[in-house]
C-alpha cells in the first residue's frame, strides 16, 4: 500500500442530458478544466454502457468479462480521475439497476445517458499522482511520484 495526503480544490457540478455520451463528455470537461487528480460521484440514469463485471478468473493480467447494457438503468457510482501522460484516465465503478435487478461493474465505454445524469467532481491538489499502464497487471494503475 502507498498513500499521500492532499487537499480538496475546485468542485464541479455537471449535468448530462438524455442521449449524451456520458464518458466522452466527462472526458472533455476533464481536459478543458485540466483536472489532473479528482474523485467523482454519479447519480441518474443510463441507457447504454459497456461494463466490465469482473475477471473471468482471478489472474493477472485479468481476462475481463463484458456486459453490454441496452436498456434504461438507474446508476449510482463513484470513480477517480488521474492521467497517463497527456490522456485522462477515468476509473468509474457503478451499481446499475433495472426493475430490482442490479449489475455492478466498471463502466468503460459506449455510455448513453437516460433522462439525466448528475455528476460532482472533487478536484484534489497537493498529490502528485498518475495512472500509467501497469504491464504486469494489464491495466492503468494509480501511481504516486
Amino acid at each position: 500500500m502507498e498513500y499521500r495526503s492532499g487537499s480538496m480544490d475546485r468542485i464541479f457540478m455537471l449535468r448530462f442530458d438524455d442521449g449524451e455520451d456520458f464518458l466522452e463528455k466527462l472526458r472533455e470537461v476533464v481536459i478543458k478544466e485540466n483536472i489532473r487528480s479528482g474523485w467523482l460521484h454519479v447519480l441518474g440514469g443510463i441507457k447504454e454502457a459497456g461494463v466490465v463485471t469482473g475477471p473471468r478468473e482471478p489472474t493477472m493480467p485479468p481476462d475481463p468479462v463484458w456486459k453490454e447494457l441496452s436498456d434504461s438503468h438507474e446508476m449510482l457510482g463513484g470513480g477517480s480521475i488521474f492521467w497517463d501522460g497527456e490522456e485522462p484516465k477515468i476509473h468509474l465503478h457503478a451499481a446499475l439497476g433495472l426493475h430490482g435487478d442490479t449489475l455492478t461493474g466498471c463502466v468503460r465505454k459506449n455510455t448513453k445517458t437516460f433522462l439525466v445524469l448528475e455528476v460532482i467532481i472533487f478536484e484534489i491538489s497537493g498529490i502528485n499522482a498518475s495512472r500509467p499502464w501497469f504491464a504486469k497487471g494489464g491495466f492503468n494503475r494509480l501511481t504516486f511520484s
